[in-house]
């Protein structure tokens, strides 16, 4: 009885384990619901018997490994034609029936077009490799009432993390704890700004970019720090989901390569035809049977395009190195002549149609709209006013606005003055940088000059942050963060002639303004200033409101062109992206593929499955320009709905989330600068300038 009291114990211990980590959907379940089914302790995490268990149950976190293609498979690979095997089997009978010059000629035929396209090819895809080393990192965890350091490898579900800005977040984790977390999510949504964390739930029905109480494998904290369970490991993540797809997406066959196998086909029937003929003729009239077949047989042989594969690779060589010269490097020969056949272009948004930087494009003040132009090679911009040129030096508010924006801030550009645009620290605060070095400000400058003595960080809670700065008389205080939260604090608001009570009418002004800026797709931040006798004095109290900054990651300036050179060739343009609607529907008006104020926006939410898509889904996804909030799995479906109307489809990306997509298309591009790995080794062509118009040259 009581060896059947332990092993019933036992089993229901096993049949927990199991359970232990199904949950379906963690970022709708409060912090409690999701250790109570997770069956840990947050104060104590899980302990070496439970570890043990579970990491036999769940295996290690790690991505299911894939062999590499070897030199060997990659030089089969260039045999593997028709029209190669009808010339192999057209050598070895010339061979057979004494006509030696005839066999050496095609050997050497097939010898030099596989050895061009093994050489053009050599660069092998690597999607699994890349993907597998974002995962050789390390954790802290919370075990038996202990934080550790283990390999991300071993982390099992159940397990508490404990995680800080800059850390790596190896598994899909439910936040338990947070204090002012933000994740760069990019390479999973196309997401360019940080994401800001939160413990609270969020509806179940939230597509991946919305799940705000989630951190997930191969993301990073960018700013916080937190306490999180493991809720998924290895291939159940976000990212082995990916990596699944990458598998499961089948590489397309080039046209050239299905014309070629059709012709090959045609001419493998004719030869038959030819040899049965000629064969049959000859006998029936009475001839040698030997002599009619190896008659026949050398017909047929003649009748083989000896030069075409030659011919056809030559060609695509050549164009491969034209390319190449242009600042597109090919890995397959074959995508050449795709790219020429290319009728629809599926492209990412950040970082291909933008250039994936947050940017100062607008400064309203009381009275004025105030436009900052690109950064020159000297690092200075134009500044207008009405399509007016200004000197921003002599604009005293404008001064003042751009030096809170630098004194408020955390982040640092680089040294190195070709470098114009990078830096360290969250995106918004490098874009107020950059724009203060347009008005000719230096930052580190302005820095000793007002050196910071105190700072009041930013609060997720309260969206704000504000600096005192030492001055000669006091503090200067510098105030920044979200319109709704600084016009409280505010009583009064700097105007041309001075400051005003911030009245009624002013905040109604500045919160209709607020309201059609966001509406644009703008990141909108508020800036306020005033003078204190200590860093004990409230920061936000009797605030001077002095503007509003707008920024966002700005369309490249070579894309408007590009798409109107798409559309002149019969080429269309579509926008897949993770980012949000509103974002992605100012985008795509700004460079052309839709027109401004015209709602051609669909959300991930609402695709259908390819398999369940009725002929007017097709219609209606074949006709939209903008797919938003979209997952690497409806990427693969929106391609397979324009590649089932016979289009020849393009998809550009360079994220970890679109390297299934750069697969399954019938030629993927990827960005060479500012793409990952996953998705160069995952493309046909890779653009080393990173530019839409590489693709349209």
């Amino acid at each position: 009885k009581g060896t059947k009291g332990y092993l019933k114990q036992m089993k229901q211990t096993h049949m927990n384990s199991q359970n232990a980590a199904v949950l379906s959907t963690p970022w709708a379940m409060t912090v409690e619901e999701t250790v109570k089914r997770l069956q840990v302790i947050r104060q104590d995490g899980l302990d070496r018997r439970q570890v043990q268990r579970r990491l036999k149950q769940y295996g290690p976190n790690r991505l299911r490994e894939t062999g590499k293609k070897s030199v060997l498979q990659l030089f089969i690979n260039q045999l593997k034609s028709l029209i190669v095997a009808l010339l192999a089997v057209a050598a070895v009978l010339s061979f057979v029936f004494d006509e030696r010059i005839n066999g050496i000629a095609i050997s050497g035929v097939i010898v030099v077009n596989t050895l061009i396209g093994f050489f053009m090819e050599l660069k092998a895809i690597r999607s699994m490799e890349a993907l597998q080393q974002m995962e050789r990192v390390s954790a802290k965890v919370r075990r038996s009432g202990k934080v550790i350091e283990i390999s991300a490898r071993q982390l099992v579900p159940g397990d508490i993390v404990v995680l800080e800005g800059g850390d790596i977040i190896s598994a899909d984790m439910r936040l338990v704890s947070a204090a002012k977390v933000q994740a760069n999510e990019s390479v999973l949504t196309g997401e360019s700004l940080p994401v800001g964390k939160q413990v609270e739930p969020v509806d179940e029905a939230s597509v991946l970019g919305d799940r705000l109480s989630m951190l997930f494998k191969g993301t990073a904290v960018t700013r916080g720090s937190a306490e999180a369970v493991v809720v998924a490991t290895g291939m159940n993540t976000e990212l082995g989901g990916i990596s699944d797809l990458i598998q499961e997406a089948k590489e397309e066959t080039t046209p050239l390569e299905k014309q070629l196998d059709h012709l090959g086909r045609k001419l493998l029937w004719v030869t038959l035809i030819l040899i049965a003929i000629i064969a049959g003729a000859g006998i029936a009239r009475g001839k040698e049977v030997l002599l009619m077949i190896e008659t026949a047989i050398a017909l047929a042989v003649a009748a083989i395009p000896e030069g075409l594969p030659i011919v056809a690779t030559l060609a695509l060589a050549r164009g491969m190195l034209r390319m190449a010269r242009h600042n597109a490097m090919v890995n397959q020969l074959a995508a050449v002549e795709t790219l020429g056949g290319v009728s629809v272009i599926c492209t990412d948004k950040t970082g291909t149609l933008t250039e994936n930087r947050m940017t100062v494009t607008d400064l309203y003040l009381s009275d004025q709209r105030i436009k900052i132009g690109s950064e020159g090679e000297d690092g200075k911009a134009t500044f207008t006013i009405d399509d007016k040129t200004i000197d921003p030096t002599q604009h005293r508010r404008l001064i003042e606005a751009l030096e809170i924006g630098v004194l408020c801030n955390n982040a640092s550009l680089e040294k190195n003055p070709d470098s114009v645009s990078s830096g360290v620290g969250d995106p918004l605060e490098i874009a107020f940088l950059i724009a203060a070095r347009k008005a000719s400000i230096d930052y580190e400058e302005l820095n000793r000059q007002y050196p910071e003595e105190y700072e009041d960080a930013f609060d997720s809670d309260t969206k704000r942050m504000a600096t005192f700065n030492r001055a000669d008389e006091g503090y200067r205080v510098a105030v920044k963060g979200a319109l709704e939260t600084i016009l409280e604090c505010s009583a009064t608001v700097s105007t041309a002639e001075g400051a005003e009570s911030l009245d009624e009418k002013w905040k109604n002004y500045w919160l209709q303004k607020n309201i059609e800026l966001a509406e644009k797709g703008y990141r909108v931040l508020a800036l306020a200033a005033k003078q204190a006798t200590s860093i004990k004095d409230d920061p936000y109290q009797d605030i001077t409101f002095l503007g509003l900054v707008c920024m966002e990651d700005p369309a490249r300036d070579d894309v408007c062109e590009a798409v109107r050179a798409c559309r002149s060739a019969g080429v269309r343009v579509v926008m897949i992206t993770g980012d949000h609607p509103v974002t992605a529907a100012s985008i795509a008006a700004s460079v052309g593929l839709t027109e401004p104020g015209r709602d051609n926006v669909i959300v991930g939410k609402d695709i259908k499955p390819y398999e369940q898509m009725t002929p007017e889904d097709l219609r209606l996804y074949r006709d939209t320009p903008v797919f938003a909030r979209v997952s690497p799995r409806q990427k693969l479906d929106l391609i397979a709905v324009h590649q089932a109307e016979g289009a020849i489809v393009a998809m550009t990306g360079d994220g970890v989330n679109d390297a299934p997509a750069l697969k399954k298309a019938d030629i993927g591009v990827a960005m060479g600068l500012r793409g990952t790995q996953v998705a160069r080794e995952a493309a046909d062509m890779v653009l080393k300038d990173d530019e839409f118009s590489t693709i349209v040259i």
